[in-house]
């Protein structure tokens, strides 16, 4: 049975600083870099990611689930909290199944490791998808400036050795 990480959305992308950053120029790139980066992770440790986002601010939001590369999405509806969510769905999972909750918000923490949950503070998530391999350098360099290439993110001896490929030399 594969474990299962829950992720609270906007707690997260307001903790991470790269996250951040680009929230303050639009919430839409700083949630599908989020789940972009969750999806890696989810192909590299094999667990099963679901997303929770708070929608319950939308007026007339009937809520909605989405297939972001395999990551679970999971937009609340109006009323309803992304920690009310995330509640509920620990205590449907089968207590066989590990489930960790990764979120900051210490009141939700401790709620869910009473419902025998596993918990991941915003900071420790990241620690743990940078020691996967699934946030590179070049990952976090493409947060800062948007208009890079591969030219700026590859090794010189690679860079190099493409060169000369490209211009039919051994």
């Amino acid at each position: 049975m594969r474990d299962i990480l829950i992720v609270d959305g906007y707690n997260i992308v307001n903790a991470w600083p790269e996250l951040i950053k680009l929230k303050n120029e639009s919430f839409e790139h700083a949630r599908d870099r989020l789940l972009g980066i969750l999806a890696n992770y989810q192909g590299l440790d094999g667990c099963l990611v679901v997303v929770v986002f708070d929608a319950h601010l939308v007026k007339g939001g009937t809520g909605a689930r989405e297939n972001y590369a395999g990551v679970e999405v999971i937009f609340t509806q109006e009323g309803e909290t992304a920690d009310s969510c995330i509640e509920r769905l620990v205590t449907l999972l089968p207590e066989k199944m590990s489930v960790t909750v990764a979120t900051s918000d210490w009141a939700q923490q401790r709620l869910v490791m009473g419902q025998g949950a596993l918990r991941l503070s915003a900071r420790e998530l990241l620690e743990k998808i940078k020691e996967s391999g699934s946030f590179t350098r070049s990952e976090k360099d493409k947060l800062r400036n948007p208009n890079i290439t591969i030219n700026d993110v590859i090794d010189k001896d690679i860079r190099s050795t493409l060169e000369k490929w490209r211009r039919g030399k051994k």
